[in-house]
């Protein structure tokens, strides 16, 4: 694998905060890295660095030879006054740009909905990320450098980038990507850097893999930090037990994953939560009637045509329900909650609410907190109450605030001095203490890192009342919500059994531009058994295969050995690629240097290859 771009020992001050300490690292050509850390640990000011955006104060960055790097960064600067087609393909002739494939799949995947003749600055939000993506797509830059590259994008949107990600890669180049969105660092990432505290810390894989190694080597090290121990083993039994996409990745890792969530619970007792929702709740919580629900097109000052979101709807939501809502821009999701908030009225129909029921809100705007702008994190918190249950324990305002990625000195910090990140987070945190017992959330990943996400989930785990959440990420949905529907924009609201992966491929199918043709369409293994079922067994030619003959004490026994062997040598070639790349980002403008130890990297990875088919056809026999 060829060495494209490269830091070395590279260092940056920002103010009294040193952002990067020393730092060495590599991006080889075939890589793709997803960048993670706290909020402010120095992600974006990383990738800055090394796209030659922003110069270090010590330490040089290197690149191969003419290597083009591409950033999208997290502001979408487009200028006003410029077309969408100008955006992405500047000056250059229709019949250039139209006779390429790979272009004309870039503009079916993100400008389906968008006019080329548009001025920019008329687009959404949602509309001009995708316009930005897709200018940085078009190009045949070698290193492609994304900032939160699905913010506004919704879940196909994401998908679909997934996809066209992992398909580039495979015709060369690399990508360096920083994003919250856990379900598409596991999706596209083969290695985690984690930044904090100065440094970056590189792991091998997607999401899953860099939460397991994370936790073993925490465990390796002694760590003392309880609490954060305890979200990390709750997370990883979260992945131990998801989806055969996820955990299938790290293979050779299984057993050492089993072995540290082994006395780690559920990450919820559905039914204990459920028989405590029905007691704070009662039998009725939000019923929708019959409900049509029209926007726009309503008097002169609503210039929007008037578009029916609902039609006819009848749902139920009871107690305990934890409930995901996926669907199309502009399908009504934000205006869905909106109703049973309360806030907006039917067109027709009725919503009735029990009434036992306490509603809370989470709206994507955070703009309700200027008011508190001179107050610290803990006395906002405070004024709405001083003390609660979590979990069935009781925690004062201070320890929750600090449960929710509050240190004490951020703790202490005024709300007008708070980034994005931590404003969302006090949002989420007013919400809590109100205690409520329906809580209602817009997009409540924005602007949170990985960190802080697995913290909310963790503390969403033991909430015992009804849920209901609209997001584009997919790991978010999975893990706090138990059933999924979606919004297709045909007026209906339409039952998930297969999840994500069933919305996904009904909007294939053309699902949402004709009548819905009722739930008895949606079968109850779904599209989620089906790609479950593909990826077991790929490239399979028939549905069974025959038996094998069950083996001896003594060949189990020698497998299990092989295994135990192959583990040992797997962790060595891991610590082997870890000191090549940083000799490799050491003596990068050394040109023979570098050769011959990617030719070292490329025995190993050959090695590697082999040792994790030997490791399957061995734990085979095992059991």
């Amino acid at each position: 694998m060829a060495h494209l771009l490269g830091a070395d020992r590279v260092s940056l001050t920002l103010g009294t905060r040193t952002l990067l300490d020393g730092v060495s690292l590599g991006v080889d050509e075939g890589a793709r890295i997803g960048v993670v850390g706290p909020n402010g640990a120095g992600k974006s000011t990383l990738l800055r660095v090394l796209t030659g955006r922003q110069a270090p104060d010590a330490g040089r960055v290197t690149r191969a030879g003419s290597t083009r790097v591409a950033l999208l960064d997290q502001r979408d600067d487009l200028t006003p006054g410029r077309t969408v087609l100008e955006v992405v393909h500047g000056g250059a002739d229709e019949h250039t740009w139209a006779s390429d494939a790979g272009v004309r799949a870039v503009h079916a995947g993100l400008l389906p909905d968008v006019e080329l003749a548009a001025d920019v600055s008329t687009l959404s939000g949602g509309q001009r990320r995708r316009v930005a993506l897709a200018a940085l797509l078009v190009r045949d830059d070698e290193v492609l450098v994304l900032d939160e590259p699905t913010n506004h994008l919704d879940v196909e949107g994401v998908a679909w980038l997934a996809r066209h990600l992992v398909e580039r890669g495979g015709r060369g180049g690399a990508l360096v990507v920083v994003t919250h969105d856990r379900w598409f660092l596991d999706a596209v990432c083969t290695r985690t850097w984690e930044v904090h505290d100065g440094v970056v810390d590189p792991y091998e894989g997607g999401y899953a893999a860099y939460v397991l190694a994370r936790a073993e080597r925490a465990r390796a090290a002694g760590v003392a930090e309880e609490k954060r121990q305890n979200v990390l083993r709750k997370e990883l039994a979260w992945l131990r037990r998801g989806a055969p996409a996820r955990t299938s990745k790290p293979k050779f890792r299984l057993d050492a994953a089993a072995a540290l969530v082994a006395d780690e619970p559920p990450p919820r007792d559905q039914l204990e939560l459920a028989r405590t929702a029905t007691a704070r709740l009662g039998k009725d919580v939000l019923d929708l009637e019959d409900v049509t629900l029209v926007v726009g097109g309503g008097d002169e000052s609503d210039a929007r045509p008037a578009r029916t979101l609902l039609d006819g709807v009848t749902w139920r939501l009871g107690p305990g329900d934890r409930i995901g809502v996926v669907g199309v821009n502009g399908a009504g999701k934000t205006t869905l909650l909106g109703l049973l908030a309360d806030r907006v009225a039917p067109t027709a129909g009725r919503v009735k609410r029990g009434k036992t029921v306490v509603a809370a809100e989470l709206r994507q705007d955070v703009e309700d907190l200027d008011a508190l702008g001179h107050l610290t994190v803990v006395e906002v918190v405070e004024r709405e109450r001083r003390h609660l249950v979590v979990g069935g324990k009781e925690v004062t305002a201070a320890q929750l605030v600090e449960r929710l990625g509050f240190p004490r000195d951020r703790a202490r910090t005024p709300v007008k001095d708070l980034s994005g990140g931590e404003r969302r987070r006090l949002q989420l945190l007013r919400l809590l203490v109100g205690e409520p017992n329906v809580l209602l959330l817009d997009e409540p990943t924005n602007d949170l890192d990985t960190d802080t996400l697995a913290a909310l989930e963790d503390l969403l785990d033991g909430w015992p009342g009804t849920l209901v959440v609209v997001s584009h990420d997919r790991y978010l949905l999975e893990r706090v919500c138990d059933r999924q529907v979606a919004l297709l924009g045909d007026g209906t609201v339409r039952d998930l059994p297969g999840g994500v992966e069933q919305y996904l491929a009904l909007r294939e199918a053309g699902a949402g531009d004709a009548p819905a043709t009722g739930p008895a369409s949606l079968t109850g293994g779904g599209a989620r058994g089906a790609a479950g079922a593909a990826a077991t067994s790929p490239g399979s030619a028939a549905p069974a295969a025959p038996a094998t003959p069950a083996a001896s004490g003594a060949d189990v026994r020698a497998a299990r050995k092989e295994v135990q062997r192959i583990e040992r040598r797997l962790a060595r070639i891991g610590e082997l690629e870890a000191d090549l790349h940083a000799r490799m980002a050491a003596q990068a403008t050394d040109h023979a240097a570098v050769l011959a130890l990617d030719e070292e990297l490329r025995a190993l990875a050959a090695e590697r290859a082999e040792l994790e088919e030997a490791w399957l056809e061995a734990a085979e026999v095992a059991g």
